[in-house]
C-alpha cells in the first residue's frame, strides 16, 4: 500500500475521537504507511487552535499545494460535474502517490474516481 490520504471528514472524526478513524490511523502508523493531508483540507477543518488539533497534525504529513496538483484538480473539475475544488485536490493529491483516500464523503469522491482511476476510497 502506498499510503493513506485523509479528507476533512477524517480529521473531524479524529477530533471527535471516533473509534474507526483512530483505528485506521493507528494501523497506518503501526505498518509505517504515510498518512497525508492536503493543506487545503486543513483550511476546511481548522476553526481555531485546540490542543487536540495540533496533536492530530503531528501524526500526519501535511502536503502543500503545488502547481501540478492544482492543474490536475482543475482538469478533474472540468470533467466531473458537481465536484468541489477541495475534493478534487484531495483526489489529485492521492493520485500522485497511488494512495487510498479515507473519507466520510464517499458519494462525492466516488464521482471523481472516473477521473482518478488509480485512487481507491475507504468509507469512514
Amino acid at each position: 500500500m502506498a499510503g493513506l490520504t485523509f479528507d476533512t471528514g477524517a480529521l473531524i472524526g479524529l477530533e471527535r475521537k471516533h473509534h474507526r478513524i483512530r483505528k485506521v490511523l493507528d494501523t497506518a502508523i503501526y505498518h509505517g504507511w504515510a498518512v497525508t493531508v492536503p493543506a487545503v483540507v486543513i483550511a476546511e477543518w481548522w476553526r481555531g487552535p485546540r490542543a487536540q488539533r495540533d496533536v492530530i497534525l503531528r501524526l500526519v504529513r501535511v502536503e502543500p499545494m503545488d502547481a501540478a496538483i492544482a492543474k490536475l484538480a482543475g482538469l478533474a473539475l472540468g470533467q466531473v460535474q458537481e465536484a468541489t475544488t477541495v475534493d478534487a485536490i484531495v483526489m489529485a493529491s492521492a493520485a500522485g502517490r497511488g494512495d487510498v483516500v479515507y473519507t466520510s464523503d464517499f458519494d462525492d469522491l466516488s464521482r471523481l474516481q472516473r477521473f482518478f482511476t488509480n485512487v481507491r476510497l475507504l468509507h469512514a
